[in-house]
């Protein structure tokens, strides 16, 4: 569903519990059914409706019917489940950092100009490890930092998957260059956080950030 109005998007998330719905049912990687919704967020089922439809409304989430999982359709109406909208919102949801990139190559040039790159690329793992420092002063542990930064961190099996790129539209256009950033800022993060469990490797997917968080070989089960 495509939104006209960008801003119909942004009001729709304005009040707290749309929000907190909007958020859960996009991170959930699957449909999302109304009393999934209400148990998860601690709402009723009727307010978790009520809202999960204002949603679908404002073109955020879709909205069908699918009966539950395993079960086969029968007699009635199938339980009613909703899922993010496709790509025709144009809001800055997920998070983006693009001002923390521009910062790094603005960095990097001034520092070296004849080899901006490589200077880039020591000035993303130094400020990765400086957040990371600071953000661990501060209490956050490796999930609570990297969802502070706007990467969706979901753990799978031995690596965690980041959801989100918040240089999407940079790397969707400059591949190469903001992916390596990106690993390399995301090293320096781990070094900063002190989590010595986990190293970032490049590798990207579809629908998700280029670099995945793998536990390193010492922490590996049966390593």
């Amino acid at each position: 569903m495509t939104v006209d109005d960008p801003w119909t998007g942004v009001g729709a998330l304005v009040d707290p519990s749309r929000r907190t719905l909007y958020d859960y049912v996009r991170r959930a990687g699957h449909p999302v059914s109304r009393e999934e919704a209400s148990d998860a967020t601690g709402m009723s089922r009727g307010l978790a409706a009520f809202h999960l439809d204002k949603l679908v409304n404002a073109g955020l989430l879709q909205a069908r019917y699918q009966p539950p999982p395993g079960q086969l359709r029968g007699r009635g109406r199938s339980p009613k489940v909703y899922e993010p909208a496709g790509e025709g919102v144009t809001l800055t949801i997920p998070e983006r950092r693009y001002q923390l990139i521009a910062e790094i190559l603005a960095a990097a040039v001034d520092d070296d100009p004849t080899h901006a790159d490589q200077a880039a690329g020591r000035h993303a793992h130094d400020r990765g490890r400086t957040l990371g420092a600071a953000l661990a002063a501060e209490g956050a542990d490796l999930t609570a930092a990297l969802g502070h930064l706007g990467f969706e961190p979901h753990p799978a099996a031995d690596r965690t998957l980041l959801r989100n790129c918040p240089f999407h539209g940079l790397a969707a256009r400059h591949t190469a260059l903001v992916c390596g950033l990106n690993h390399a800022f995301l090293t320096g993060l781990l070094h900063g956080l002190g989590a010595t469990d986990r190293h970032a490797v490049l590798a990207p997917h579809p629908g998700r950030c280029c670099v995945e968080l793998a536990l390193t070989p010492n922490d590996h089960p049966g390593a």
